[in-house]
């Protein structure tokens, strides 16, 4: 029998569901978890890789492989190229490589990973009833450790969202990154904004059609992308910042075509 060790990626309820998965068939032995946030990297766990025992083969979860990875290590990740419609989340990923039956799979696995894949409209396609959709989005905000005071700069950003673009985006000015404090509120909306670009003091992040994100990333490489792709997704990059006016520019025609 294979002797796994998974080293956890940046938290989010996926990454707490994989971590409650992987403890309860294999043992908390199993998991190196250094509490990462969003943009984790290999380099994290440099010193955990120095002492694996032998013949272990470590499992990269969702960690930017920023140092070279051990031979033999087995990655596991749902962004950037390895995202999409077609591509398993990262949880049905771990669930195929510990060889669980598919009687295992359960409902919340079902939305936990329909809420990674594509968010709320991926919920809602799944059959999802508003209170769950409620409680999903809200212990995800939870396990990304979203503090109050985010939550309430959160709403109030939402509240002073502006429409560009004749009302095809819809534009959030937020005072940190934690974007679900405004697009959970927004998916609230009826009917809730199809194109949202949200920036933030240390990065910018779009969501909405699939073929906006792909202008982004073909017109301004170097960032993070994923979802629920080609239908739609997030686009995102840190330093250096683009201006709104060119990202406007970018997505002006994807948005027309789709309009």
């Amino acid at each position: 029998m294979t002797r796994w060790c998974f080293l956890l990626g940046g938290g989010d309820l996926e990454m707490t569901t994989i971590r409650a998965l992987v403890a309860a068939t294999l043992g908390e032995e199993a998991i190196r978890d250094r509490g990462l946030t969003w943009g984790a990297r290999l380099s994290d766990y440099a010193e955990d890789l120095g002492v694996l025992p032998p013949e272990t083969v470590p499992v990269l979860v969702e960690l930017a492989l920023d140092i070279e990875p051990p031979p033999g290590a087995v990655v596991i990740d749902h962004h950037n190229e390895d995202s999409g419609s077609d591509r398993p989340t990262s949880l049905e990923q771990v669930f195929a490589l510990l060889g669980l039956p598919p009687s295992a799979w359960t409902r919340a696995f079902a939305l936990v990973a329909a809420n990674d894949r594509g968010h709320v409209p991926a919920l809602r396609a799944l059959g999802a009833s508003a209170e769950e959709i409620e409680a999903i989005r809200r212990a995800d905000r939870q396990a990304q450790g979203i503090t109050p005071a985010e939550e309430r700069d959160g709403e109030t950003a939402t509240a002073r969202r502006r429409p560009a673009l004749d009302g095809a985006v819809t534009l959030v000015d937020l005072p940190h990154a934690r974007t679900a404090t405004v697009t959970d509120r927004l998916a609230t909306l009826d009917p809730p904004p199809e194109a949202v670009l949200i920036r933030s003091p240390t990065e910018v992040n779009f969501f909405g059609p699939g073929p906006a994100v792909r202008a982004l990333d073909a017109a301004l490489p170097g960032g993070w992308h994923g979802g629920d792709l080609p239908r739609a997704g997030f686009w995102g990059r840190g330093e250096p910042l683009p201006e709104t006016e060119a990202l406007l520019a970018i997505l002006a025609d994807p948005l027309a075509k789709k309009g």
